[in-house]
C-alpha cells in the first residue's frame, strides 16, 4: 500500500484535529520486521516513501502558514524506551542544557510528562525533520535473522502545538500533542536466532508489550477499576494518551505469509482489543492568567468611566470611586458584627475614622458607592434595624 494512501487514512483526520487542541496518539503495532518504522517515518530512497512522521509535519506546517487569525506554536521531543529505562534522543542536539539528567515520568494538572527530556521549538518543517533525523540515528537497532535493521526500543516522536487567537483580549489557548509511538517488534526468540544482548532485549521488549496488551485489555473492560498504566515505562508515559479524551489510532503490520500466521493472529487479537478502548475527544483549552488580569483591569477601568459619564449627565455632585480604605472597611466590618449580635440597633455609615464620608450618601438625584466629601446629610445615614414580627 503506498505510504500516501496509508497516511490519508490513518492520519491525516488526527494531525488536522491537533491544530483545534485535541491530542490524538498513533501507534504501529506489530511482530518484528512487519514494517513498523517503514510506516512511521519512512524511506530515504525516495521522497513518495516518507512515512507517517514527515508526512504530519508537513501538513502541521502547512496549517501554520493558513490560519491567518491563529499564531501557532509547535515544539517536538523524541524519547526512546530502551530495556525499560528512557533515553533522549535529542540529547545530543546543541541547545539541550542537561543531557545526562535522570528522566522520570511525573504527573501534574497538565497531565503525563517526561521530567528531564528535552522539547525544542521548531519554526519551520526543516526544523522538525532535523530533529527527527537526528533522533533516529540514535535509536538502538540489532540484526537478526528475521530483520536486518530491528529496532530494539519503543519510540515516541511527540509534537506539541500550542494554539493562540491574534486577537489581544483573547484569554484562552489551545494546547494539544501528537503522539507518534514506533513500538518495537514483539518476537519469538526460537525464528529470530538471537543469543546474549539481542536476547536480553528481545525479552524486555517482549514484556513490556505484554503490559501494553494487559491495559488496552483492562480499558476496554468497563467494570474494571484499576488500570495498570505503572507496570512498565511504555505504558506510565502514554497514560493519557491512550483513550479518554485522546484519539487513539493503531496501525497493524503483518506479515503476507502463511508461516507467520500465529504472530499475524495475536497482532489482530490485539487490534480488535484496542477498538474497545472507550474515547471521547475534548479539546484542551486553558486560560492566560497574565491576559484575565490584563482584561480585568481593563474591564474595570471601562466600567468606572461609564459611572464617571453617567453621574455628569445625571448632573450629580463628583463622586470618587476609589478603594476603601484599610480603617474604613475595619470600622464597618465592626459595626455589622455588633449589629448581627444584637448589641446595637443601628449602622451608622458616617462614624468612620476618616476625615471623609463613607460610601455613599442619598442626595434624591442617586446614590454614589464611593468615597464622597462629608456632609451633614452623609453623618446622619444610618441603617436601622427592623421590628420584630410576632
Amino acid at each position: 500500500v503506498p505510504q500516501e494512501v496509508v497516511y490519508a487514512a490513518v492520519a491525516k483526520k488526527a494531525v488536522a484535529s491537533t491544530i483545534n487542541g485535541f491530542s490524538s496518539t498513533i501507534m504501529c503495532y506489530g511482530q518484528t520486521g512487519a514494517g513498523k518504522t517503514h510506516t512511521m517515518t519512512g524511506a530515504t530512497e525516495k521522497y513518495e516513501y516518507r512515512g507517517i512522521i514527515p508526512r504530519a509535519i508537513q501538513q502541521i506546517f502547512k496549517e501554520v502558514e493558513e490560519q491567518a487569525d491563529l499564531a501557532l506554536t509547535v515544539y517536538v521531543s523524541f524519547v526512546e524506551i530502551y530495556n525499560e529505562t528512557l533515553y533522549d534522543l535529542l540529547a545530543t542536539m546543541s541547545d539541550s542544557s542537561t543531557p545526562d539528567t535522570q528522566m522520570i515520568i511525573v504527573e501534574d494538572s497538565h497531565g503525563v510528562r517526561i521530567k528531564g527530556l528535552s522539547i525544542h521549538m521548531v519554526s519551520t518543517e526543516e526544523d522538525a525533520l532535523n530533529y527527527l533525523f537526528e533522533g533516529e540515528t540514535n535509536r538502538i537497532i540489532a540484526s537478526h535473522t528475521m530483520n536486518k535493521n530491528s529496532s530494539r526500543s519503543h519510540c515516541i516522536f511527540t509534537i506539541y502545538v500550542e494554539t493562540r487567537w491574534r486577537q489581544t483580549e483573547e484569554v484562552k489557548y489551545l494546547t494539544s500533542k501528537l503522539n507518534l509511538v514506533d513500538l518495537a517488534g514483539s518476537e519469538r526468540l526460537g525464528k529470530t536466532g538471537t543469543e546474549g544482548q539481542v536476547m536480553r532485549e528481545a525479552m524486555y521488549i517482549n514484556k513490556s508489550l505484554s503490559f501494553l496488551e494487559q491495559t488496552i485489555i483492562a480499558l476496554g473492560d468497563a467494570k474494571r477499576g484499576h488500570i495498570p498504566f505503572r507496570q512498565s515505562k511504555l505504558t506510565h508515559a502514554l497514560k493519557d494518551s491512550i483513550g479518554g479524551t485522546c484519539n487513539t489510532i493503531l496501525v497493524a503490520n503483518i506479515y503476507g505469509e502463511a508461516a507467520q500466521i500465529e504472530e499475524t493472529l495475536s497482532t489482530l487479537r490485539f487490534a480488535s482489543r484496542m477498538k474497545c478502548i472507550p474515547a471521547e475527544p475534548v479539546a484542551n483549552i486553558y486560560t492566560d492568567p497574565v491576559k484575565l488580569i490584563h482584561k480585568l483591569q481593563n474591564d474595570i477601568q471601562v466600567l468606572q468611566d461609564e459611572l464617571a459619564m453617567y453621574n455628569i449627565l445625571g448632573n450629580r455632585r463628583q463622586v470618587s470611586y476609589e478603594t476603601l480604605t484599610a480603617n474604613q472597611i475595619r470600622d464597618i466590618k465592626a459595626q455589622i458584627c455588633r449589629y448581627l449580635e444584637g448589641t446595637v440597633d443601628e449602622i451608622n455609615m458616617g462614624l468612620l475614622n476618616s476625615e471623609e464620608s463613607q460610601v455613599g450618601e442619598l442626595m434624591g438625584e442617586g446614590f454614589g458607592i464611593g468615597l464622597a466629601p462629608t456632609s451633614a446629610k452623609a453623618k446622619k445615614s444610618k441603617v436601622k434595624k427592623g421590628k420584630d414580627i410576632a
